[in-house]
């Protein structure tokens, strides 16, 4: 199983790296499966980077803010109009309730045909797992003020736990035991965000990592373009025995 970031960019995209979205990808039946983790402001344009937005096998949204889920509105135009899309076939589109009808709306267009010519939408369900081509997608609820879901990717005996945009919880547990690689919020400062709910820290990301168990990998991901990338990692290595690693647009991961 391979991770590209194609963003990485907390709250809004960056001068460095588009809002989230993280391409995931691995082999079966002969040829290579691309599963899109979010898709924020400004990521349909680098996606295409590093493939073809008509080469998208499926999307998960964690949840239904701007910087995970905005530029859905433009994979839907590529969807519809593109001239090498031959065969217009629905590309999977698994959120929290109610996704088809906020794009819809994102998009101004008139319910309820919408983009359901385009989408095939589903919704995500806490403690469900589905199967779409190699991976095996489990998705977990988190704590954040919006409907949210940490994402749990399995293929090919490795384990992506995303855990989306939360705070401490419960669900990070489960999302985050005998992962390969945790790619966890850091959007928060430890002694500058006070506000509980919303957002991770480094510390607080290295600790949900470790009472998990079974870790190998911690990489932090979610920075909006005022945190000092050193300052979280700081935070986090004070917590986690071991490497924290930091996101980076562009970069490629096998796990």
């Amino acid at each position: 199983m391979r991770l590209i970031i194609v963003g990485c960019s907390g709250s809004l995209a960056g001068p460095g790296s588009p809002a989230s979205c993280y391409l995931v990808q691995a082999e079966l039946r002969g040829r290579t499966w691309n599963l899109v983790l979010d898709l924020g402001n400004g990521a349909l344009g680098a996606l295409q980077r590093h493939i073809a937005p008509t080469a998208i096998d499926a999307v998960v949204l964690s949840h239904l803010h701007a910087d995970h889920c905005l530029d859905l509105c433009g994979l839907y135009v590529a969807q519809k109009y593109s001239p090498t899309v031959l065969e217009r076939t629905r590309i999977p589109v698994y959120g929290p309730a109610g996704t088809g009808e906020r794009m819809t709306r994102a998009y101004d267009m008139a319910a309820p045909e919408g983009m359901n010519h385009e989408f095939d939408f589903r919704e995500l369900v806490d403690a469900q797992s589905v199967r779409i081509g190699p991976f095996t997608v489990t998705a977990h609820r988190v704590f954040h003020p919006a409907e949210a879901y940490g994402i749990r990717v399995e293929a090919d005996g490795a384990v992506l736990a995303y855990t989306g945009d939360t705070d401490t919880c419960d669900g990070l547990k489960v999302l985050f035991h005998n992962a390969t690689l945790a790619l966890a919020d850091s959007a928060f400062v430890d002694g500058r965000d006070a506000a509980r709910g919303i957002h991770l820290s480094g510390s607080r990301a290295a600790q949900a990592a470790v009472d998990a168990g079974g870790v190998q990998r911690l990489m932090l991901t979610h920075m909006p373009p005022w945190n000092d990338p050193a300052v979280c990692r700081a935070q986090a290595e004070a917590v986690w025995p071991g490497e924290v690693e930091l996101a980076e647009a562009d970069a490629v991961y096998e796990l």
